[in-house]
């Protein structure tokens, strides 16, 4: 996400991260802000320790990764690592709708 943040915020890409925590050690706020200053995360992270985030857009499992258009549709889903060419191919699409 940090490259497509790098690549795509100029175009309009908005990368939101969001940490649902799977384990009780996961949850402080300061963990959080630590692990994205190491990781270099340059883009907003949210915290979502109740789950209101993850139930919403119906996530079952870590990590997710959702693409959400400029209408506020879910347009792309991909669960679990990979699928990184198919997931650029989508943003490069998204990005050019309607321009």
């Amino acid at each position: 996400m940090r490259v497509w943040h790098e690549k795509y915020e100029k175009a309009g890409l908005t990368i939101v991260g969001v940490h649902t925590p799977e384990f009780l050690w996961e949850k402080p706020y300061a963990k959080v802000e630590t692990a994205a200053k190491k990781f270099g995360i340059r883009y907003p992270v949210v915290q979502d320790n109740g789950y209101a985030i993850w139930r919403r857009f119906g996530v079952w499992a870590w990590p997710t990764l959702v693409l959400v258009d400029k209408n506020g549709f879910v347009r792309y889903r991909h669960i679990g690592e990979g699928a990184y060419r198919e997931t650029d191919s989508v943003i490069q699409r998204l990005l050019t709708e309607g321009s």
